[in-house]
């Protein structure tokens, strides 16, 4: 019975449940009663048969009853009272045992939620015989690859503490045990797709034969559903849990130390240093290198070889740009408008060719050999481009975008000799950008580089073919005032010499060759002699010209002298000079030479006529007529000189050595006239009073005054003119005319 009424009690509240069990006891003791009753002799089934339920107003009423009807036995009295005792002993035992089933309630709860379980785990029993027996090995083949790869999974966790440790303590071992992870972590993700496929056929036939529980079957396909969808989206981290990229962090780092502790920047110790064509060694020691390779080995592996290279050209890119740093290369940066013209950027260019060649030989050399020992075994193509991004970021194209800017500056003829050198610079080291930079990788650099040369060689062969034109043009202008050297007369022929010489010459004729290829013209042996011959020969026709554009016959005869005495002198022995020929060079010496005498015949030639002494009779009789001739020419003397002195004071004969050979021929062409005039007849002007009006210069002073003619404007002083009587010059000799001073 109390198995039918469990159930019923464990869907009712406390007070119900005590309820039924009281009642229960009660019915059990009314039981009791009869009993009790139905063995006493006495008794009758009719006073046994009462209500089944015996209260105390029942009981009551028997007693009264049993008073009333003078109950004659008083042994029925004590077996009601033994019965009263007993139901009172039932109501104690039934609330007892109240309590004990309340406290038995969770438990039948958790029996309860325990059964549907107990009823899974039990129904295989029921399942067909055959699917039980092969249900073992089903079994036993899906946990053998599972089992496996939970033994990799704990080992992989047991080369944490190794691979979380510094590389550099000790790196073969810390690149062995990371190679062992690999291995692991390949093996785990080769077999845990087995693993679960295994485990998803004996779920599936679990669920055919229905050997196992349904919601367990759904959990576990649950959980491999999660294990399969972890798999798929090809995350390692779900393998490891991010052990592999910790380690090929530290490897990244170690490999940034090694680079950054073994570079240091390159000093350019002297200005010759550029100059050496040799090879720089390997900045690296060569275990370093090992170790740089061995790091690679594994980082590549797990496809992390740009990360390599951008920390590489970081790392030396910035020593690159270190060792540059020292050599102050601010005028890399300058513009074309902040320079007038060439000529104030010109020790940059000497600078730029010294420190390019530097970098070149020495910086972008040595790195572009280390980067082919760090990454040989990888590949050309790596490795070249590796060092190209090297070479751009630490500045070969602010190197070659500098020469940009020379090519497109201003146009003018000294512009030419740097296009020259910067040729030059490149020339020397066609080779050296060739072999460095001559991969694809270095597009960029080659293209910066093509148009810098085109600029140079278009630039260079325009100046020089123009030079012709503009020599032409100049041929229109008048003629220095004071019969100066023109200065295009001095910078022609400066300029055509040291393009003829042998710094610029091979260097021109080269330029000149690559320009006419490139315009298809047929290449001529002496292009280069033949436009320079036009240019002097444009030169003297321009001298012709202006020699004749002078309104003043001696003035003219003045620039004649000194622009055939320069040509002379600056040509002869030179290459120009050379070019042009012994013959030309004596025409031109023969041409000064003409123009000097012709100078001195129409001017200083023609003072010592007015010093005649025609019609002078030194006789007392007639003293005062010789006085007064003598008094005339000499103001006569006074007046040519003063007006020729002051006419070719203002000229100038730039050639000490023509100045000064000119000056002496006029002293000697005037001052013995003079002298001899002065000792003979000066004596008669003496004693008058207005002497100091013919005899106004004495012959030291007269003599100072001509040799102090033709100076350039720099060069000049104070007029050497007679002074007032009773001066003197500072050195306290007297230059005033006496018979003394003129003898």
């Amino acid at each position: 019975m109390l198995i039918y009424i469990i159930p019923f009690l464990k869907k009712r509240d406390k007070f119900f449940r005590l309820f039924i069990l009281s009642y229960f006891h009660f019915r059990v003791s009314l039981l009791e009663i009869r009993n009790l009753k139905l063995t006493d002799s006495d008794s009758t089934p009719a006073q046994l048969s009462g209500s089944p339920r015996l209260s105390q107003s029942t009981i009551s009423g028997m007693d009264q009853s049993a008073s009333g009807n003078d109950c004659k036995n008083n042994f029925c009295i004590d077996k009601l009272i033994a019965a009263r005792k007993s139901l009172k002993l039932s109501l104690e035992k039934s609330r007892t045992l109240g309590l004990a089933l309340e406290k038995a309630g969770p438990r039948l709860e958790e029996i309860n939620q325990r059964l549907p379980s107990l009823e899974a785990a039990v129904r295989p029993i029921r399942a067909d015989k055959d699917a039980l027996v092969a249900v073992g090995g089903h079994i036993n083949r899906a946990v053998g690859p599972a089992a496996a790869v939970l033994k990799v999974f704990d080992a992989v966790h047991g080369l944490e503490k190794s691979l979380l440790s510094d590389p550099r303590n000790d790196l073969p071992g810390y690149l062995s045990v990371l190679k062992r992870l690999e291995e692991a972590l390949r093996f785990l993700g080769d077999n845990c797709g087995l693993a679960i496929q295994w485990l998803e056929d004996i779920i599936e036939y679990l669920e055919d034969n229905r050997v196992a529980d349904g919601m367990y079957l759904s959990n576990l396909k649950t959980s491999l559903k999660g294990l399969r969808e972890l798999q798929n989206d090809g995350e390692r981290v779900h393998l490891d849990g991010g052990l592999l990229d910790a380690a090929l962090d530290k490897l990244e780092n170690e490999f940034r130390r090694l680079l950054t502790e073994h570079s240091v920047p390159l000093p350019m110790s002297s200005p010759s240093l550029g100059e050496q064509a040799c090879i720089a060694p390997s900045p690296l020691p060569v275990t370093v290198i090992q170790k740089l390779q061995a790091i690679l080995g594994r980082l590549i592996a797990n496809n992390r070889l740009e990360k390599c290279i951008t920390i590489y050209v970081e790392v030396r890119s910035s020593n690159v740009r270190a060792s540059l740093k020292a050599l102050d290369l601010d005028y890399l940066e300058i513009s074309i408008s902040e320079f007038n013209n060439v000529q104030s950027i010109e020790g940059y260019i000497e600078q730029w060719g010294k420190h390019l060649e530097f970098a070149v030989k020495h910086l972008f050399e040595a790195d572009f050999k280390l980067c082919n020992d760090v990454f040989e075994r990888i590949g050309l193509d790596v490795w070249m481009g590796c060092f190209a991004k090297i070479a751009a970021q630490a500045g070969i194209l602010t190197f070659l975008q500098f020469g940009r800017t020379i090519t497109e500056s201003k146009k003018e003829p000294v512009k030419l000799l740097k296009l020259l050198d910067i040729f030059s610079s490149l020339n020397k080291l066609r080779l050296d950008f060739n072999r460095l930079f001559g991969g694809a990788a270095c597009a960029e650099i080659q293209n910066l580089t093509r148009d810098l040369i085109k600029g140079v060689i278009d630039g260079a062969a325009e100046i020089f073919w123009e030079i012709f034109f503009q020599v032409e043009l100049q041929r229109q202008s008048p003629p220095p005032q004071d019969g100066s050297i023109p200065r295009l007369v001095s910078f022609i022929t400066d300029y055509c010499n040291e393009l003829l010489g042998d710094n610029y010459r091979p260097i021109l004729s080269q330029v000149l060759v690559i320009h006419q290829s490139w315009k298809q013209k047929k290449f001529q042996e002496m292009i280069l002699v033949n436009e320079v011959l036009k240019i002097i020969k444009a030169v003297d026709l321009n001298l012709e010209t202006w020699v004749k554009a002078y309104g003043d016959a001696t003035l003219s005869c003045v620039f004649a002298m000194n622009c055939h005495w320069h040509l002379y002198k600056h040509l002869k022995g030179t290459k120009l000079g050379e070019l042009m020929g012994d013959s030309w060079l004596k025409e031109h010496e023969q041409y000064k030479e003409y123009y000097s005498a012709i100078f001195l015949r129409e001017s200083w030639g023609k003072l010592p006529s007015h010093l005649s002494r025609e019609g002078l009779i030194l006789f007392s009789g007639s003293r005062a007529t010789a006085r007064d001739l003598v008094k005339k020419r000499l103001k006569t003397f006074n007046e040519a000189f003063d007006e020729m002195f002051r006419k070719q004071s203002v000229w100038v004969i730039p050639e000490r050595d023509l100045r000064e050979k000119t000056c002496q021929l006029i002293v000697q062409t005037v001052l013995p006239v003079y002298r001899s005039y002065m000792q003979t007849y000066g004596p008669l002007v003496e004693k008058d009073a207005s002497s100091s009006k013919y005899a106004k210069y004495t012959v030291q002073g007269l003599e100072q005054m001509l040799l102090s003619l033709f100076l350039p404007r720099r060069e000049r002083y104070g007029s050497f003119k007679g002074r007032p009587t009773g001066s003197k010059i500072d050195n306290g000799v007297d230059l005033r005319r006496t018979a003394s001073a003129v003898a």
